[in-house]
């Protein structure tokens, strides 16, 4: 009796285990790499980073979960890299593109995490220029755009609450969304990536290149406070400090995944943002120092931003 029941155990195990593995592998993030890469060439001419040398692939501590870095440059693309981890209980896609200062592109950007059952997603054209306050840079790049985000704001609903430290580096457009695993909200994703990605490129090939070297100069400050901010408040760094320990996940972060924060400016982050400066002259590790959070899209439907109207 003792060993039937073991062994029934063991097998349900075993069986728990397998579905896991195949609910994950429904959702294939090699396939929003291939696409991107794909439409990319399509469109512009692509050449190896300096950084894929170093950042190609490595095995996480549990010598089980995959991790796979790309990147690529192109004339308009600072950086265009990605980053994919495959393990037998998640997976993720870090995928974004960085323009070059000369133009003022907004920033693609797609975090997708993934477990058996849940899926916590992020996915915009994070504008290089705060889009609150900046109703020139909202109209030239968002307002036309607001047909496609209100398409997918629909299937892919508001995930809950998020910083208004965090929300100025979103746009009206942003997918921030949490959903169970099924083919029917897989699909909805893969279908908003291609389309996003697509209009990003097609900005791309729209942009003209400043000339005007204090708007270059602006450009640059405004990417490297953006890569700053990423590069200490960035919820992947527990994921990748779990997989490969905190020192590695650190030079991930600063010399991969936010390539540049050590090269584009001398700002630290607490020149961007004193607010974070602990008593001890540290960086408050919280989130957020304001304490204010936006449980439904603070923007509506023609792009304007409410969320000074809505209550935490």
């Amino acid at each position: 009796m003792t060993i039937n029941y073991n062994g029934n155990s063991h097998w349900r195990k075993r069986k728990k285990r397998r579905n896991c593995l195949l609910q994950i592998s429904a959702i294939s993030y090699r396939d929003f790499i291939h696409f991107a890469l794909n439409e990319t060439k399509s469109r512009t001419h692509l050449l190896p980073s300096p950084l894929q040398e170093r950042y190609s692939s490595m095995t996480a501590v549990d010598g089980q979960t995959k991790i796979e870095m790309l990147s690529l440059e192109a004339p308009k693309i600072r950086l265009l890299r990605s980053m994919m981890i495959e393990g037998n209980a998640m997976q993720v896609l870090d995928f974004a593109a960085f323009p070059k200062p000369e133009f003022d592109l907004p920033i693609f950007c797609g975090n997708f995490f993934s477990t058996a059952n849940t899926n916590i997603v992020v996915l915009d054209l994070n504008p290089l220029h705060d889009v609150i306050s900046r109703g020139d840079y909202k109209e030239k790049y968002y307002d036309s755009l607001m047909t496609l985000g209100l398409k997918y704001t629909e299937l892919l609903p508001w995930g809950g609450k998020l910083t208004s430290e965090s929300i100025k580096f979103f746009s009206p457009i942003v997918i921030w969304s949490k959903f169970t695993s099924s083919k029917s909200n897989h699909e909805a994703l893969y279908s908003a990536f291609m389309e996003y990605y697509k209009t990003w490129l097609e900005l791309m090939e729209q942009a003209v290149e400043d000339t005007d070297p204090s708007q270059i100069m602006c450009n640059l400050e405004a990417q490297h406070r953006y890569l700053t901010w990423r590069a200490e408040k960035d919820p992947g760094h527990q994921v990748l400090k779990r997989l490969i320990g905190e020192k590695l996940a650190k030079d991930m972060l600063r010399n991969f995944l936010f390539s540049g924060v050590d090269e584009l400016g001398s700002k630290t982050f607490l020149d961007y943002f004193p607010e974070y400066r602990s008593d001890d002259g540290r960086i408050n590790e919280k989130r957020s120092i304001i304490g204010k959070s936006f449980e439904t899209r603070p923007w509506n439907a023609k792009g304007e931003f409410v969320g000074n109207n809505l209550r935490n």
